[in-house]
């Protein structure tokens, strides 16, 4: 377990703020999302609304369509504390 470090929250971002800001980032509409994950862009609004959870399964099709490791979607606002020390 040492190669694990405690976190610590910076900002308060829910899950599916997240998704949307990385979506956005990459300058992708939930359509675009839609076509390269096979999940409904119905199913993206809800997610990114926090109406619907994300889930394990859906944050590995999403991450890997957002060229992001899942926990970025998963966990959003948390850092390495060793990072903020540098």
């Amino acid at each position: 377990m040492s190669q694990f470090h405690t976190a610590k929250k910076r900002i308060t971002v829910s899950v599916g703020e997240s998704v949307r800001i990385v979506r956005e980032l990459q300058g992708l509409s939930q359509n675009q999302l839609a076509e390269r994950t096979g999940i409904p862009q119905a199913t993206l609004s809800a997610i990114e609304n926090d109406r619907v959870r994300l889930g394990v399964e859906r944050a590995k099709v999403l991450a890997k369509a957002l060229k992001c490791h899942p926990a970025v979607l998963v966990f959003p606002g948390w850092e390495d504390h060793l990072q903020s020390a540098a």
